[in-house]
């Protein structure tokens, strides 16, 4: 069944109204004052026994009043204590973490997620994972908040660092075991400062942070009523594995090699151009956004690229062709990669980069020269591809322990059985959810249509295998699946913000079922003018945003989410 979303007749100021309300008229949770001084905090113990999980037990360190305005412009008093969680091992560092408490709590507590390989104390303090910014954050709507660096510190560090996961109680608390351990530490305090837990706890994150959804939800589902994931990297191994072989696609087999397969960014760019030119309209509006991936998967195929972009002969002759070796290299990008054993939870494959779908590799880019040089991190001049990264650290600190192997010459193959071990630590990979919905828990999940860090069909496997296991009927009572056109990684040309925590809230709390939500445009940055504050509405999986308003519309028409309907055709 291919769910679909009828007709919005909601401009933006009805969106905000209706965000609004979901947030001021809620279940009748009163508020809680703390009933001790916050600077008391400060040297308090929580013992080992209070954490559900093997630790040395945590302490706080700080303790101060703040009182401050949020992004959005609301004033917020809180209690800011920042602690360490001690681990089991001596020799492994602690899990740093930030919880804060305001004056007047609404009952709820909310978990933020990291990203990357975590290592920086996640705060608490903005905004959660895509939330629009003209919203009060959480802690202004009375939330606990808590965040942690997952154990492990990164500062001064490159991107994709491993080098905590030689210890075995460092991989495990990134891994997984962090979300248990901080929340439980949160819920001690909430209990020391109001005199009682939390009512309800949620989870929102992105990226690794909806990894860690995924693990709130599928490992420790008594201790969570509901969570985002926002595009997960559920499935680490195999998608960093995933991430090495793109950047084999692009730089061959050896690290410092100068590689023929290789397209520079100016040759992507005409690409993408290519492909917005075939398919940008396919959804019956010229804006920017390819909504109708289906119908451009069928339009702008490889073999339209070797009939319209390929050099004379097959050769490297500039900018706006590709040579046969840069051609097969995109084919390997936009194909699914085969492995011949299987990561935890059966899968053998890891899924095609939307490559053909309008993903720009603007930030995540394929690399800015034809050498693999792990000196050139991404986003400098000179930069490696983005992918060389993650699937480094994986082979480094993860797999093979050494921190100087050259990821391009890793075979994996020679590495089954310890990529499937670390799998089975590091991928949350579950499609049983029945002791999370057997006290009502529901999962919102999202993922763009162009994210070229994490394939958007890798979170389509997921949730095909989700409903493949369990049936739509009952993956419906539980979860949500948006897709959502011309959003990237956090950003994307439709850089969709929505108040998926108050939607959340309206589920969990009074079974209030998520109906036509609206996505409304975050970008800011120079030249977004014309589309910042658009909206859109959110399309669940199987249907897209279909234009369906006046024909040559005006801009304020286009803009609005009123004139789109989504539809599966």
């Amino acid at each position: 069944m291919k769910p679909t979303i009828v007709l919005l007749t909601a401009s933006l100021s009805l969106f905000v109204s209706c965000a609004s309300t979901l947030t001021t008229n809620r279940s009748s949770l009163t508020s809680v004052p703390p009933q001790v001084a916050c600077a008391s905090l400060v040297g308090l113990t929580i013992p080992a026994s209070a954490i559900g999980l093997p630790t040395s037990g945590a302490s706080i360190l700080t303790a101060e009043d703040v009182s401050d305005t949020d992004p959005a412009g609301q004033v917020r008093a809180y209690c800011k204590t920042t602690g360490n969680i001690r681990a089991v091992d001596p020799a492994a560092s602690p899990i740093r973490f930030e919880v804060n408490l305001p004056k007047s709590w609404n009952q709820r507590a909310l978990q933020f997620g990291g990203g990357g390989t975590n290592g920086s104390v996640v705060t608490g303090l903005g905004q959660f994972s895509e939330g629009p910014a003209s919203i009060a954050t959480p802690l202004a709507r009375g939330y606990v908040t808590l965040g942690s660096d997952s154990g492990h510190n990164t500062e001064g560090k490159p991107p994709f660092d491993t080098s905590f996961a030689l210890n075995h109680e460092e991989l495990m608390n990134f891994a997984q075991w962090q979300v248990k351990k901080t929340v439980d530490v949160a819920k001690y305090l909430t209990q020391k400062v109001y005199g009682q837990k939390p009512r309800y706890t949620y989870f929102a994150g992105g990226s690794q942070g909806g990894h860690e959804a995924f693990d709130a939800a599928q490992r420790y589902p008594n201790d969570y009523n509901g969570v985002i994931a926002n595009y997960p990297a559920y499935n680490l191994q195999n998608m960093w594995q995933g991430a090495l072989a793109q950047a084999k696609a692009v730089y061959g087999n050896a690290s410092g090699v100068p590689s023929t397969a290789w397209s520079n960014p100016a040759k992507i760019a005409n690409l993408v151009s290519a492909v917005y030119s075939t398919c940008d309209g396919l959804d019956r509006l010229q804006d920017g956004i390819i909504s109708n991936v289906k119908a451009c998967n069928q339009k702008f195929t490889f073999e339209t690229i070797k009939a319209t972009l390929r050099c004379p002969e097959g050769a490297d002759t500039g900018d706006t062709c590709f040579s046969d070796a840069q051609i097969a290299a995109l084919e390997k990008i936009g194909s699914p990669v085969q492995f011949t054993f299987a990561f935890a939870g059966g899968s053998t494959t890891y899924p095609k980069w939307p490559i053909l779908e309008g993903a720009t590799f603007t930030g995540n880019h394929l690399g800015l020269t034809n050498t693999a040089d792990p000196s050139k991190i991404p986003f400098v001049p000179g930069g490696t591809a983005f992918q060389y990264f993650p699937g480094k650290g994986d082979v480094t600190g993860f797999i093979t322990g050494n921190m100087n192997t050259d990821p391009l010459a890793f075979d994996p193959t020679q590495w089954v059985s310890r990529l499937q071990e670390v799998s089975s630590w590091t991928d949350a990979v579950s499609v049983d959810y029945s002791r999370f919905t057997r006290h009502g828990g529901k999962l919102l999940l999202t993922h763009g249509t162009i994210d070229d860090s994490i394939t958007p069909y890798n979170t389509i496997a997921y949730w095909q295998k989700l409903v493949a296991a369990n049936g739509q009927a009952a993956v419906d009572k539980f979860a949500r699946f948006y897709l959502i056109p011309g959003k990237g990684h956090g950003a994307g040309l439709f850089n969709a913000k929505a108040d998926l925590l108050s939607a959340l809230e309206a589920w969990v709390e009074r079974g209030q079922a998520p109906g036509a939500l609206v996505a409304v445009d975050g970008n800011t940055t120079a030249g977004s003018a014309a589309t910042n504050g658009r909206t859109r509405p959110l399309c669940q999986y199987g249907s897209f945003p279909k234009y369906t308003g006046p024909a040559n519309p005006s801009q304020a028409q286009a803009n609005d989410a009123a004139n789109f309907s989504c539809t599966a055709e």
